[in-house]
C-alpha cells in the first residue's frame, strides 16, 4: 500500500451525485460514486481537501460547487495558514477547499494541485501503526496529525484526531454508521483501519461510477 488511485464515495442516489462531482470539481477518475443505502447521520469522519495554487481558485471551485447544490459550512475566509473554505455535497461528504498562498498570481481557473483525504481517528497514534505496518511512510507527525509521504499519489492521505478534524472542517462532531468512503489502493488486499475505514485493491475493486471532467 503506497497510493491511493482513487476514492469512492457512496450515496443512495448515485446519478446526482456523480453530476454534482463532475460539475463542481471535475476530478475525473479520482472520485467515483457507488450505491450504498447504509445508514449514516452527522459527521462521517473524514473530510477531502481539494489544495490549489491561489485564493482565487479557492473561490471559483467554493462557487461552482454552491451553484451545483452544495451547502456552505464554512465561508472562504483569509487565516494565518492561507485561505480556505469548506462546504457539505449533497451528498454529505465534507469538503475542504484551500491554498497556502494569499495572493493570486494567475487569472482565476479550477485546477486542482491535490487531493487529501484526512481520517478522523479515536487514537492517531493506533491508526499509524497500522498504516506504517501496511507499507507507508510517515512524512509529517506532531499532535494529533500525521500525513504520509505520497508525493506520487492521485490521492494523499493524512491522519487527525476526529474532534479536531471536525473543529477544522466547522461540523459537530456527532455522527454515527457508515463513513460512506472507500480508499481504493495499490495494495493485493482489502482491508479496514482501526476508525472502520474500508479499503479496497485497485485491482478488484467494485465497480463504481465515473465522474466526468468538466468541459
Amino acid at each position: 500500500m503506497n497510493t491511493i488511485d482513487h476514492i469512492i464515495i457512496e450515496a443512495t442516489d448515485v446519478t446526482a451525485a456523480e453530476a454534482f462531482y463532475a460539475t463542481a470539481f471535475g476530478l475525473g477518475d479520482r472520485v467515483r460514486v457507488r450505491r450504498s443505502d447504509a445508514a449514516s447521520s452527522g459527521f462521517r469522519g473524514f473530510t477531502v481537501s481539494l489544495v490549489v495554487s491561489q485564493p482565487a481558485n479557492v473561490s471559483a471551485l467554493f462557487d461552482a460547487a454552491l451553484a451545483a447544490g452544495a451547502t456552505a459550512v464554512k465561508p472562504v475566509t483569509k487565516s494565518i495558514w492561507g485561505v480556505g473554505g469548506s462546504l457539505r455535497a449533497p451528498d454529505g461528504t465534507t469538503w475542504k477547499i484551500a491554498t497556502t498562498s494569499k495572493k493570486d498570481t494567475a487569472p482565476a481557473s479550477r485546477d486542482v494541485e491535490a487531493i487529501v483525504v484526512l481520517l478522523g481517528c479515536t487514537d492517531v497514534g493506533a491508526a499509524k501503526r497500522f498504516y506504517t505496518e501496511q507499507g507507508l511512510a510517515v512524512g509529517k507527525s506532531f499532535g494529533a496529525y500525521a500525513e504520509f509521504k505520497m508525493d506520487d499519489s492521485p490521492v494523499r492521505l493524512g491522519l487527525y484526531a476526529r474532534k479536531a478534524l471536525a473543529k477544522d472542517a466547522g461540523v459537530p462532531i456527532e455522527g454515527s454508521g457508515s463513513h460512506r468512503l472507500v480508499l481504493v489502493g495499490d495494495g493485493g488486499v482489502s482491508v479496514t483501519d482501526p476508525d472502520g475505514f474500508a479499503w479496497e485493491s485497485a485491482a478488484v475493486a467494485t465497480p463504481a461510477a465515473r465522474t466526468s471532467p468538466v468541459e
